[in-house]
């Protein structure tokens, strides 16, 4: 991860060593600042997110289809065995639920 300084930072750390040497001597101290970044867009700092983003929703289409796979399976196994037991009674109420013809 690049390092960056915060905004208003105008120098980075000088020694205090070197500081108080400075100060005792009446040195100037030269700091020199050298700029690697490029400029522009920093691309993989806006990749990453997105890259999270569309795996989070393929996964989450994929968990949708395959509960949409298990109710489907669930239904036609609830038909399958409703129309194998052919009426269901409930104290003297017979429901005909799936007539054979």
């Amino acid at each position: 991860m690049d390092h960056r300084n915060p905004p208003g930072n105008i120098a980075p750390h000088i020694p205090a060593a070197d500081w108080q040497r400075a100060q005792a001597t009446g040195q100037p101290v030269v700091i020199v600042v050298s700029d690697t970044h490029p400029a522009g867009i920093p691309w993989r700092r806006l990749l990453v997110p997105f890259a999270i983003a569309g795996a989070v929703v393929a996964g989450c289409w994929g968990l949708v289809a395959c509960l949409c796979l298990l109710l489907d399976a669930a239904a036609q196994t609830a038909t399958v065995i409703a129309g194998a037991a052919g009426p269901i009674g409930v104290g003297g109420i017979t429901l005909k639920v799936f007539s054979k013809k």
